[in-house]
């Protein structure tokens, strides 16, 4: 016997979908995939109109939000050529940094990083900016994405940044046949837990609901 005999399973995951449900199976229960992500889209074209602006305007401050984003800005970079300006100009520009990935990519270049985020979260990276000093006028390269990118930009601009926006992808509506059969095997509770894997999966079970009559 196992803990988790009799145990059925929602993933809302899909990357590292098979390892979580190889790993609910190891421990006796039934995993069934829901995956709710959607496809991440690259924007090609705006990466590099992202990384000419970042290199040929003035910020006070870069903020990285997600290890793909800055990624995919880096890649740009080497595609066009300015690579070492990109990340001298990061060298340069006080850092602020939400999540592990972005930290990693920041200490895998030998980058300072002036404000972190203590759990990951934008309310702790918020928490840690200096917002009692004079912030107007002062220039914030944000890289986001389409989650949540207007109150981002919003909340900052709102304590006195001026934001320059960085979206160098974004998540794709998800399967909506996927979407509502998830949805109903909630509702019959049918499903014993469901394990998510980022904040967008939970934004997309919630988003434009409407219970079934």
């Amino acid at each position: 016997m196992t803990g988790m005999d009799g145990v059925k399973v929602g993933i809302a995951a899909t990357r590292k979908a098979d390892a979580i449900s190889t790993l609910v199976q190891k421990n006796g229960g039934t995993p069934v995939v829901y995956s709710i992500q959607g496809e991440q889209q690259l924007n090609e074209n705006i990466c590099e109109q992202n990384v000419e602006a970042f290199l040929e305007k003035p910020f006070d401050m870069v903020l990285l939000t997600t290890g793909v984003g800055i990624e995919t800005l880096e890649e740009t970079a080497l595609n066009l050529n300015r690579h070492s300006d990109f990340i001298q100009k990061m060298g340069e520009t006080n850092l602020a940094i939400r999540g592990r990935k972005t930290l990693n990519w920041a200490k895998k270049h030998s980058l300072s990083v002036q404000v972190i985020s203590d759990d990951g979260t934008m309310g702790s990276l918020f928490a840690n900016l200096d917002v009692e000093r004079p912030n107007r006028g002062n220039r914030i390269f944000l890289q986001a994405y389409n989650q949540d990118d207007a109150e981002i930009k919003r909340a900052l601009e709102n304590i006195g940044y001026s934001i320059y926006l960085s979206k160098p992808y974004h998540y794709k509506v998800p399967d909506h046949k996927t979407l509502r059969s998830l949805r109903e095997e909630i509702i019959a509770q049918t499903l014993h837990t469901v394990i998510f894997t980022s904040k967008t999966q939970v934004q997309n079970l919630f988003n434009k609901y409407e219970r079934p009559e």
